[in-house]
């Protein structure tokens, strides 16, 4: 692994029948603890501007790398990446700690996991921060069998499903490159292409826009793909209707109190019906697209850290201020992304998906 240097030392903890790679900072503030977990694909060091920020404020930051990732365990059964297990670890987390509950922060595939760790274990959730996916309706049909039929087979959630181990050793074989050309910023539109889109850009020898790290942030997470591959992450996503099924019996509605922020940038859809089933939400909007918390970092920290404010005082008061249905603050202005977007994760809700033509 590249030198993280300012990062917290990583510890590996025997957890649900696998070992993760955890990075801690602020014991000294245990009893307030907060867990952040990171997307795809992506490790613990995402969330390295939000770790200083948080442990100053009074908590204590527990950065899982999630099963598939980093040095954590990656096993081999595809079953073994679903909801069940990716909550279930979270939830031996907290055990290893001594905690009951615990604030959760999710970005990308990590907001999916909080999202169903929050369904599945409400009471070990106390407060819920997600970026860039909101909430997914789980609706009448699988995920994948929606997206296959609106997006068609080279959408790479359902190429990943329908081809498995393929888009994975294109991205082993080209992990620089693909790593480069994914994590960018301020990306001029371009004209959809026939084709897996994910495929084409770890192929693509020239980047568009601008970079979203230095090359040394860029070279902690090629290094830790360079040695566990691609697969393990991927799977993740070839348990969408497995968890579609999982997820069947669960109280669809959120209770717990929510930060929702969005880039406005992002190719993520915004859910029209968030606040149907996440009705104690509050949303902020941030002018950058969907590497929320390394674009906009200190817009990300404060935006965090004001709202965690708020919800405090409001536990201290015993008086709990629900927001109104749908609110909203917008820091800053841009335009919002194309669907066309390869790199990006779409929103699952169907009601939202765009339509392909033809």
């Amino acid at each position: 692994m590249t030198d993280l240097t300012g990062f917290p030392e990583p510890t590996l903890i025997p957890v649900n029948g696998v070992r993760l790679e955890v990075f801690e900072a602020g014991r000294e503030h245990a009893g307030n603890p907060i867990v952040l977990c990171h997307g795809w694909p992506e490790h613990a060091y995402s969330w390295r501007y939000q770790v200083p920020a948080l442990v100053a404020a009074g908590y204590h930051v527990i950065v899982p790398n999630q099963r598939g990732y980093g040095n954590s365990s990656r096993p081999s059964e595809v079953a073994d990446y679903d909801i069940e297990h990716l909550s279930g670890d979270l939830v031996a987390l907290l055990d290893h700690y001594g905690y009951e509950d615990a604030t959760f922060v999710g970005h990308d595939w990590g907001a999916m996991v909080v999202w169903g760790l929050t369904l599945l274990h409400p009471a070990r959730v106390n407060r819920v921060i997600n970026l860039s996916l909101p909430y997914q309706a789980r609706g009448e049909r699988p995920w994948i069998e929606v997206m296959e039929e609106v997006l068609g087979g080279d959408f790479y959630f359902v190429h990943f499903n329908r081809w498995p181990g393929v888009a994975d050793a294109v991205f082993d074989e080209n992990t620089y490159q693909f790593l480069r050309n994914l994590y960018r910023k301020n990306i001029p539109p371009v004209e959809p292409q026939a084709g897996m889109a994910l495929i084409d850009l770890a192929r693509t020898e020239t980047p568009l826009g601008e970079p979203v790290m230095s090359d040394g942030e860029l070279a902690v997470f090629v290094s830790a793909f360079e040695s566990t591959g691609f697969t393990g992450s991927v799977n993740w996503y070839r348990n969408l209707d497995r968890n579609w099924r999982l997820l069947a019996d669960a109280d669809p509605i959120i209770q717990q109190p929510t930060l929702m922020i969005y880039g406005d940038r992002d190719a993520v859809q915004r859910s029209e019906r968030l606040a149907d089933f996440v009705p104690r939400v509050e949303v902020v909007s941030l002018d950058c697209g969907h590497w929320i918390q390394q674009e906009k970092p200190e817009e990300t920290n404060r935006a965090i850290l004001s709202w965690l404010a708020r919800s405090n005082a409001d536990r201290t008061l015993l008086q709990p201020q629900v927001p109104a249905l749908g609110s909203e603050v917008r820091i800053g202005a841009a335009p919002a992304a194309s669907v066309d977007d390869p790199h990006v994760v779409m929103a699952l809700d169907p009601s939202v998906a765009p339509r392909r033509e033809g």
